[in-house]
């Protein structure tokens, strides 16, 4: 798999912490750089290849839904990648043609540099993608900036003050919550 785009960033924290929070859906609104992720059944870790979570989203245009997401990696402290699949949305306007499978994958790769260093690399493989949707997310662009910030946002959820010694068990929170944004906005006025 040759992923579209990808973001990488070295962070001062053991693949193992990094990857038990990736491994938790219920923590990926608080890494989420798009604001889309609102949230996802607490209880749930992924474990292995051909789990599903449903994440709840939020959408500039679309509005509320949830997505449902197939994990076709996993990798302990290694690598995850899940394939979105619409499960719902508010609007029964999904742009595109309901007959062609609008495939792409999300992905995490961990690289430990040391005992306490970490690359890790976010990556999105829409190659697959419909022509008109593929040139709507500029071959992966689209989402460069979000990724940026999930990085960020990852980074310290892993070695914040609070978060430490904590992380272990993908239990560590921000005091922020997701909200609401103009993720499609954001990124035309940055064009």
């Amino acid at each position: 798999m040759n992923p579209s785009i990808s973001v990488s960033r070295v962070i001062e924290a053991p693949a193992a912490e990094i990857f038990a929070v990736l491994s938790k859906p219920a923590m990926h609104p608080f890494i989420d750089g798009t604001g889309m992720a609102q949230s996802a059944d607490e209880n749930f870790v992924i474990t292995k290849a051909g789990d599903v979570f449903v994440m709840h989203m939020t959408h500039w245009s679309l509005g509320n839904y949830g997505m449902e997401n197939h994990v076709i990696e996993f990798e302990p402290e290694r690598r995850i990648v899940w394939e979105p699949r619409v499960h719902t949305y508010q609007e029964s306007d999904f742009p595109g043609d309901p007959n062609v499978p609008e495939t792409r994958y999300w992905g995490w790769e961990l690289e430990p540099l040391g005992t306490n260093l970490t690359r890790v690399t976010e990556f999105y493989d829409g190659s697959r993608l419909s022509s008109g949707l593929r040139e709507f997310i500029r071959d992966g662009e689209f989402w460069r900036k979000g990724m940026v910030e999930s990085l960020e946002n990852l980074e310290r959820l892993v070695t914040s003050p609070r978060a430490t010694g904590k992380t272990s068990s993908g239990d560590a929170t921000t005091d922020s919550t997701a909200t609401r944004r103009n993720y499609y906005q954001e990124v035309q006025q940055a064009d």
